[in-house]
């Protein structure tokens, strides 16, 4: 499984210009899922973006877990996270999981970190998404598993 996690001031994600989920301070997760994960892999994803520390402290020092700083999380699905782009001008999307397998996994995520105690707002697995985001910093990460 692969997300890319962005820290944010807000974010939201529209369905056919109805908001569908909504956080403040937080993060952004875009989680794409290839062909060989599992709910193991969905455990360990949810557990890796709990605990970034990426949160600034009282010095504006990268230092505090999404945890400790009791941030949102916005969870999207991306399957074009597994595009290839290396032959071509076409991206192919052969690495991504079909929906069938991706989005009980995508919804192990969401599981994982509101068990963890997260706060989660998610988008609409396969639907045309508009996410709207403030970026903080800007933050950005690539997380795999």
């Amino acid at each position: 499984m692969k997300a890319v996690v962005q820290r944010v001031r807000s974010a939201s994600v529209e369905v056919d210009g109805t908001t569908v989920g909504a956080i403040g301070v937080g993060v952004v997760c875009l989680v794409g899922v290839t062909h060989d994960d599992t709910s193991a892999s969905a455990t360990r994803l949810a557990d890796r973006i709990w605990g970034l520390r990426l949160m600034a402290d009282g010095d504006g020092v990268m230092n505090v877990s999404v945890a400790d700083a009791g941030a949102e999380v916005l969870v999207v699905s991306q399957f074009t996270l597994y595009g290839d782009t290396s032959k071509g001008r076409r991206p192919s999307w052969r690495d991504a999981a079909l929906s069938s397998v991706a989005e009980p996994l995508v919804d192990a995520v969401v599981d994982e970190l509101r068990r963890l105690g997260a706060t989660v707002a998610t988008g609409v697995f396969g639907a045309d998404m508009a996410v709207h985001l403030v970026n903080d910093g800007p933050v950005t990460l690539v997380v795999e598993v």
